[in-house]
């Protein structure tokens, strides 16, 4: 059999690391063997595990050490640096390309672990001027060095935080069994501080959190300085500014819950107020909107990226109909983000977690308990909430203030 050595170091036992690498190997028929295992004695101290790592013969082995590198494995004596390959061709690359995970990635470059820029998920690394890059295929160029899937990688999952807190980093189960208001207090606190701190945290939001009465709610969080920067679709911003305007979300009364005749045309009528004027933007200059999300992103200052989709009507003037455009808008506002919470949208949280490396701390919030498991599933560590987003929201703004006016009593 061909044989390596492998490290794994931290909290490996509380973060299921070890039991990973375990399930891993069984996976594909490969065997092991605990050469040392020393378990931390408190909550400070890392445990460390020495194995020995057993293939049918030296291909087998690679792919069982390439298998738990990705879980966080370390080759030992790993002398052998990272491989290189020029792009055959723009947009193409050589076949046998890394494909990364989303968690701090590193490659033995020189001589020296040099450490990826913009790790994602599901993209490849492109080394330039010495410098690794995580990059989408698209905008890979012939020429460019990718790294292979050979040797040289280094990958360290997060590990799960023994205080307790809001964020472990880890998939929790998902369940509506939560102590949600208990989650509510401890998130308001971990965002009072996080502003304090000059954090960015981002919203991604979905069409419910206006219909199912949020979004004055949504509006306070972004006054008050808790958004840095909205994420969201043509739906988002269309029923907003209908519901601003005209007190509607899809002709229904957000107040008394009954239909107004003929008011299936509201969120058209709302589309064509906003091309009259030409923006959102001028719509609010010229008064005619006065309140809402998008209001309040106007005149705080809060970027947006609306995203379209083949289901939209109109759309806005500041919707961004080619995708991968605004894939990239998107990614810009996301650099640098420290909390991202998803809102009630599935298909744009799994979006935007797979633009999110694995250290930037996630709370998703949907009524489906699917819509969180799914978003996991995919690799995204996230805290998920399984709640009405009407009621989780003016929930959490209340919570911000409540710890506001607490921090300003002497």
């Amino acid at each position: 059999m061909s044989e390596a050595e492998v490290e794994l170091r931290g909290h490996i036992i509380d973060s299921l690391i070890l039991p990973r690498v375990f399930a891993a190997i069984y996976d594909l028929d490969g065997e092991f063997e605990i050469l040392d295992f020393r378990i931390g004695r408190t909550k400070s101290e890392h445990s460390y595990a020495r194995i020995l790592i057993k293939g049918r013969d030296e291909r087998h082995l690679r792919v069982l050490l390439k298998e738990i590198q990705k879980i966080g494995a370390s080759i030992v004596k790993e002398v052998e640096g990272v491989k290189l390959m020029p792009a055959p061709a723009d947009g193409v690359l050589p076949d046998n390309f890394y494909s990364t995970t989303n968690h701090p990635t590193y490659i033995l470059l020189d001589g020296k672990w040099v450490k990826c820029e913009n790790i994602e998920m599901d993209k490849v690394i492109v080394v330039r001027n010495g410098v690794p890059v995580c990059t989408p295929m698209r905008k890979v160029k012939k020429g460019d060095l990718v790294v292979l899937n050979e040797s040289g990688i280094k990958v360290v999952p997060p590990e799960r935080s023994r205080k307790r807190e809001v964020f472990g980093f880890m998939e929790s189960d998902v369940s509506p069994e939560k102590p949600t208001m208990s989650l509510v207090k401890m998130l308001a606190n971990e965002m009072y501080l996080m502003k304090a701190r000059g954090e960015k945290i981002v919203v991604v939001a979905g069409p419910a959190v206006v219909h199912s009465g949020a979004s004055e709610a949504l509006a306070k969080l972004i006054k008050m300085g808790y958004v840095s920067a909205l994420l969201s679709g043509n739906a988002l911003a269309v029923h907003d500014i209908e519901s601003s305007l005209y007190g509607t979300s899809l002709g229904m009364n957000l107040e008394t819950l009954e239909n107004y005749e003929g008011g299936h045309r509201h969120h058209l009528m709302a589309i064509n107020e906003v091309r009259k004027y030409g923006s959102i933007k001028r719509l609010v200059e010229a008064g005619v909107l006065r309140k809402g999300i998008m209001y309040e992103c106007i005149v705080n200052q809060v970027p947006f990226v609306l995203a379209g989709s083949i289901r939209d009507d109109g759309p806005l003037p500041e919707v961004i109909t080619d995708v991968l455009e605004a894939q990239d808008a998107m990614r810009e506002h996301l650099k640098e983000a420290k909390l991202v919470l998803m809102l009630a949208t599935m298909l744009h949280s799994i979006a935007v977690g797979n633009m999110l490396p694995s250290t930037v701390k996630i709370v998703c919030v949907d009524i489906n308990p699917s819509a969180v498991t799914k978003l996991t599933d995919r690799g995204t560590y996230a805290l998920g909430v399984v709640s009405d987003v009407g009621a989780f929201l003016p929930q959490l703004v209340q919570e911000l203030e409540n710890v506001e006016r607490s921090s300003r009593k002497p």
